[in-house]
């Protein structure tokens, strides 16, 4: 907000998917199954972060792949994001189309961003979000100074073809 971000408002809480974790995926965030065992299900979790998100717009890195995962519980939780949504990866991508490598850890290296909490919810977020801050400016020098303007540089991208 206004160029700055707010870390004292933050969503973070782990679900319960009731299924079994898998391995693999517990060596790249480092959750345990007996961390998820008394934690809420998405269709607790779901609505409160909804309403937290409300009348704001979403940034994420490759945002396609975190919309996606919301689209796919949006019939069993009957909650449907209609958040407009602007994704660091694809911002990069238009503002630096000669760079190959776009992952949240090289555009954070370019921009002099250091690295903590990676693979994390809130590790992420709070990246994504320092991120987001270093771009605007870049942006602005490229004149783009609208939500709409950097929707529209954004979707102009090779990356915005991929979808999940």
């Amino acid at each position: 907000m206004n160029g700055r971000l707010l870390r004292q408002e933050i969503f973070d809480q782990l679900v319960n998917p009731r299924r079994p974790l898998p391995a693999a995926s517990t060596l790249i965030h480092g959750i345990l199954p007996e961390m998820l065992e008394n934690q809420p299900t998405i269709e607790q979790v779901l609505p409160v972060f909804f309403r937290f998100t409300e009348g704001t717009v979403l940034v994420a890195h490759n945002a396609a792949f975190d919309m996606r995962l919301l689209q796919m519980k949006e019939a069993q939780t009957g909650i449907k994001f209609s958040n407009p949504v602007l994704d660091t990866l694809l911002l990069s991508a238009a503002l630096h189309p000669n760079y190959k490598n776009h992952s949240l850890e090289a555009i954070a290296e370019r921009l002099g961003i250091n690295v903590i909490g990676r693979h994390t919810s809130l590790g992420d977020a709070i990246l994504t979000g320092e991120v987001f801050l270093k771009l605007i400016p870049l942006l602005a020098e490229q004149g783009i100074f609208t939500l709409e303007q950097a929707h529209q540089v954004s979707q102009k991208t090779y990356q915005a073809r991929i979808t999940y």
